[in-house]
């Protein structure tokens, strides 16, 4: 069976079980991380940092504080 064929015949699925297909799909790929602006990095980054030292990060209250809320 072709992958067009394929497509077209789960395309016929009901909502819930094209999801299902997909989700299953995805599974099956590596891992694929779309970094365009290096903010996943910044974010390892961070993380790292808090977990080293829990001292670097703010509450939740602060955070609001800072942004004026």
């Amino acid at each position: 069976m072709k992958l067009e064929e394929i497509f077209q015949e789960a395309s016929k699925l009901p909502e819930h079980d094209r999801a299902v297909l997909a989700a299953g799909l995805l599974g099956t790929l590596p891992p694929l991380l779309a970094d365009e602006d290096e903010g996943i990095g910044e974010a390892t980054l961070r993380s790292r940092e808090l977990d080293e030292d829990p001292a670097n990060g703010c509450t939740w209250a602060e955070i609001k504080q800072a942004l004026g809320r």
